[in-house]
């Protein structure tokens, strides 16, 4: 019983049932007793006559009742209300508190009803609160410090071309170290390198070399749009590549030098070990084998020569000059140079590439199926229209690819093959490359592999 009154319903019933037996009984004291006999006893007993009926009409009891219960009412409503009133008031100003950013409020939990609930609930809310707001400060702090102290340059910019946050590598590149909030960013380029600036307005990513600080620099460029807040802003991360790329370079400089080393000498010492022999075959007037050494030697020297043209091949590769290529003609002068099989339709929509360069890929993927031991109907090619790309792909049937071969085959040098050059793969992603594609290399299911070339569709 006393629980359920610890309710503030109950309380609430109980006071409006109280209200209303309050009301019953002054109204029947005022129209039955004990107000009219105490008016008759005092007119006849005692002589006073208030002027007052004996009796009361209905409209003239209630507003005796109305005039007497109004002020208790408010008294009573307010005495029940002001504890309300109170806690209304204090969950009004936490609420302000936590649109301000202070979650710190909590209000004294005293009450046992469902008041006292709600501000449990309310000072659960802020502890919660409390500790979202200080593990994403201590998070904040944590990114912060990374961001500042990476050594890849970080600049970002609102709609105006402005900086708004910039990171210590960035202040250092673009402005000795000071400060670079709130500057044009397009201002503080201007003192830049020319291909710095162009490339930043280009609004794509790249790999480019500047003269700075009297020396050559090479950055990578990256850039990416997002909104934030609703704004739009613009992310840029400059990070030198020059000691990577170097490192890159004197490693691939050592691989080039071994490799060529490798088939000089396969070449030069079976020349020099005939070239002695048909000396001696000379001297001693055996002219009948000399043709032959001749011949060896020939070969030999037609290898070397083939050695260094892919070599150089590779190295003079010209910049491609895509067009719109129709497919069925592209494909009937594919097929003179190499057997395939044509699997699914032929697209409707052109391609866009440079017909030379990539007729050059595919017959030097084509022949690497057929090299593979695949049957000649195992060698397939076909074409699919995927997003805004195309996809051309060469699949065969024979053995595949380890995968540590797989993750090496495109590696510039790094033959597949016994007595390969290493740069029939490399050239291939060179060319899908330089056309703004990538090339993909996996292990099919049934067995073989397959070579995918994706190239974008159009300008």
């Amino acid at each position: 019983m006393l629980r359920g009154l610890r309710s503030l319903e109950s309380r609430m019933v109980l006071l409006l049932g109280f209200a209303g037996l309050s009301g019953a009984l002054v109204f029947a004291g005022v129209t039955q007793w004990p107000l009219p006999q105490l008016l008759v006893w005092l007119k006849h007993d005692l002589g006073i006559n208030l002027g007052a009926p004996a009796h009361f009409g209905f409209y003239s009891a209630l507003v005796i009742s109305v005039a007497f219960l109004l002020p208790v009412s408010l008294w009573l409503g307010h005495y029940v209300m002001a504890p309300v009133t109170k806690l209304l008031r204090a969950l009004e100003g936490a609420v302000a508190s936590y649109r301000d950013g202070d979650f710190s409020f909590s209000i004294a939990a005293t009450r046992r009803d469902e008041l006292g609930e709600l501000i449990r609930m309310h000072n659960a809310l802020g502890q919660t609160l409390r500790e979202q707001r200080q593990n994403l400060a201590q998070r904040e702090l944590l990114l912060d410090t990374v961001v500042q102290n990476t050594p890849v340059a970080l600049v970002l910019t609102d709609a105006s071309g402005r900086v708004t946050y910039a990171n210590i590598a960035a202040r250092h590149l673009f402005n000795e170290g000071r400060t670079l909030h709130g500057l044009s960013f397009i201002e503080l380029l201007s003192d830049s390198p020319e291909a710095l600036r162009r490339a930043v307005e280009g609004g794509e990513d790249a790999l480019l070399t500047v003269e700075m600080d009297g020396g050559e620099e090479t950055f990578h460029l990256s850039q990416r749009s997002f909104r934030l807040q609703g704004r739009p802003h613009r992310l840029q991360l400059f990070r030198r590549m020059t000691r990577e790329l170097s490192r890159q370079e004197v490693a691939t400089w050592k691989r080039v030098i071994r490799v060529i080393s490798h088939e000089l000498n396969n070449s030069l010492a079976p020349i020099s070990s005939l070239a002695h022999s048909g000396a001696e075959l000379a001297r001693r007037g055996d002219t009948t084998r000399l043709p032959g050494v001749f011949a060896t030697i020939g070969e030999r020297a037609r290898h070397l020569h083939g050695f260094i043209a892919g070599y150089a091949s590779f190295a003079k590769l010209p910049a491609p000059q895509p067009v719109a290529i129709a497919w069925q003609p592209f494909l009937d002068g594919l097929s003179l140079h190499c057997k395939f099989q044509l699997r699914g339709s032929i697209p409707e929509q052109p391609g866009w590439f440079d017909a030379g360069q990539i007729e050059q890929v595919l017959i030097n993927l084509i022949k690497n199926a057929h090299e593979s031991g695949s049957a000649d109907d195992g060698v397939s090619l076909s074409l699919a229209a995927i997003g805004r790309d195309m996809r051309i792909e060469v699949a065969d049937r024979g053995p595949g690819m380890s995968e540590t071969v797989l993750a090496q085959a495109l590696l510039p040098f790094y033959s597949t093959k016994r007595s390969g050059t290493g740069l029939g793969l490399a050239l291939a992603r060179e060319i899908v490359e330089a056309h703004g594609g990538r090339i993909a290399l996996a292990n099919r299911e049934e067995g073989g592999l397959r070579v995918s070339l994706m190239l974008p569709l159009g300008r």
